[in-house]
C-alpha cells in the first residue's frame, strides 16, 4: 500500500499578480491526523480547494495515494471547505439522500454516519434550526459519503463554542482510528489542532515553513525548570556538575534549566545542600505557539512577507 494519501510538488496558485500558494510540497502519509497551521490569509483554503479541483493551479504537481490526482482518485477524497452547503429547509436525513446521489451511499450508510456524528435521532427538524456546531457535523457526515480514505477539513471548529471544538474533535478522532481514515485539517487554533494533530504543516504568506511531527515538536520545545535563587552562576555549575546539563540559561537571578521536569525535586535537594538559597522552583512548560510564531516569522522576513501574528489564535 502507498505510504502517502497526498502529496504536493512545487504547488503553486497565483490571482493576477498575487502568488497565493508558493512551491507547495506537502507529505501527508496514511493514517495521519495532519494539523495545516498558519495564520489567516496564509494560503490554507486555496490550497486546499487547488487539490480537490475547485481552483486550478497556476503550477505544481499533486499526487493521490501514490497516483497523480485524477477523477477516479478524487472519488477517494471527502471535503468540508469553509462552510456546509446544506439545504436548510431540509432534514439531516435529506440533506444525505440528496448528496448521496453525488457521492454514493446507501440509506444504512446515511443512518450510519449520522449516528457516527451524533444526528441519529433529529427526526424531522429542519436544518435552519440546527447550531452551528450541529451543521458543521452534518457536513463532516455528508463528507463521508462514499466511505473516503482521506478527508480534508477547512477550519471545521471555526465559530464553535468549547462543547462543539470538542464534539468535532472526537469525531475526527474516532473516524481516524476505527476508520483509518487520513486527515488534513487547516486552522488558525494551535490549541484545537494540538489536541487531535499527529503532524503539523506551517504555512506562513503562501510558503511552506515546516513540516514537523507531535513527537518532533515536543522534543524542540522542550520545557525547563527554573530556579529563582541568590547564586545563580553557582548553582549552574553545580547542576552541570551533578546533573551533566549543558543548557542552562541565567537571566538576573533566575535559571531556566533544560531538563526533565522530573529532577525538579533532586534539583532543589541539590542545591540546598551545596548551601544555595532556593526562593522559588517550578516548571515552565513547553510553548507550541511560541515555536510556531518564530517559525512563521522567520519565513516571513526570509521572503519579505508580513508577520500576521495578530490573527493566530491560541485556545
Amino acid at each position: 500500500m502507498e505510504e502517502f494519501a497526498l502529496r504536493t510538488f512545487g504547488l503553486c496558485k497565483s490571482f493576477g499578480k498575487k502568488l497565493v500558494v508558493n512551491n507547495l510540497n506537502l507529505s501527508i502519509k496514511r493514517g495521519d491526523i495532519y494539523g495545516f497551521i498558519g495564520p489567516n490569509g496564509a494560503g490554507k483554503t486555496t490550497a486546499m480547494k487547488v487539490i480537490l479541483d475547485l481552483l486550478h493551479p497556476t503550477s505544481g504537481e499533486i499526487e493521490l495515494f501514490g497516483q497523480p490526482k485524477n477523477n477516479a482518485s478524487l472519488r477517494h477524497v471527502g471535503s468540508l471547505i469553509e462552510a456546509p452547503g446544506l439545504y436548510t429547509d431540509c432534514t439531516a436525513y435529506e440533506n444525505m439522500k440528496r448528496f448521496s446521489i453525488l457521492c454514493g451511499g446507501t440509506d444504512n450508510d446515511i443512518q450510519y454516519y449520522l449516528n457516527m456524528v451524533g444526528l441519529g435521532n433529529m427526526g424531522k427538524l429542519k436544518v435552519k434550526a440546527y447550531s452551528l456546531g450541529m451543521k458543521q457535523r452534518l457536513g463532516i457526515a455528508i463528507a463521508l459519503l462514499g466511505n473516503p480514505d482521506l478527508l480534508i477539513l477547512d477550519e471545521p471548529v471555526n465559530g464553535l463554542d468549547p462543547m462543539g471544538m470538542k464534539d468535532i474533535r472526537d469525531i475526527i478522532q474516532y473516524i481516524n482510528k476505527e476508520r483509518g481514515v487520513t486527515f488534513f485539517i487547516s486552522s488558525h487554533l494551535l490549541g484545537e489542532l494540538e489536541k487531535v494533530a499527529n503532524v503539523y504543516g506551517i504555512i506562513s504568506s503562501g510558503y511552506l515553513a515546516e513540516e514537523i511531527t507531535a513527537a518532533e515538536l515536543e522534543k524542540q520545545c522542550v520545557g525547563s525548570i527554573f530556579v529563582r535563587c541568590n547564586n545563580p552562576q553557582n548553582a549552574a555549575e553545580i547542576l552541570k556538575q551533578r546533573f551533566n546539563i549543558e543548557n542552562i540559561t541565567i537571566i538576573e537571578n533566575i535559571l531556566n534549566v533544560y531538563a526533565e521536569p522530573d529532577l525538579v525535586s533532586r534539583i532543589n535537594e541539590e542545591l540546598v545542600m551545596a548551601g544555595v538559597a532556593v526562593m522559588e522552583l517550578g516548571v515552565n512548560k513547553a510553548n507550541y505557539e511560541e515555536y510556531f510564531l518564530q517559525r512563521m516569522g522567520q519565513f516571513n522576513m526570509y521572503t519579505g512577507g508580513v508577520p500576521q501574528y495578530a490573527q493566530f489564535t491560541s485556545v
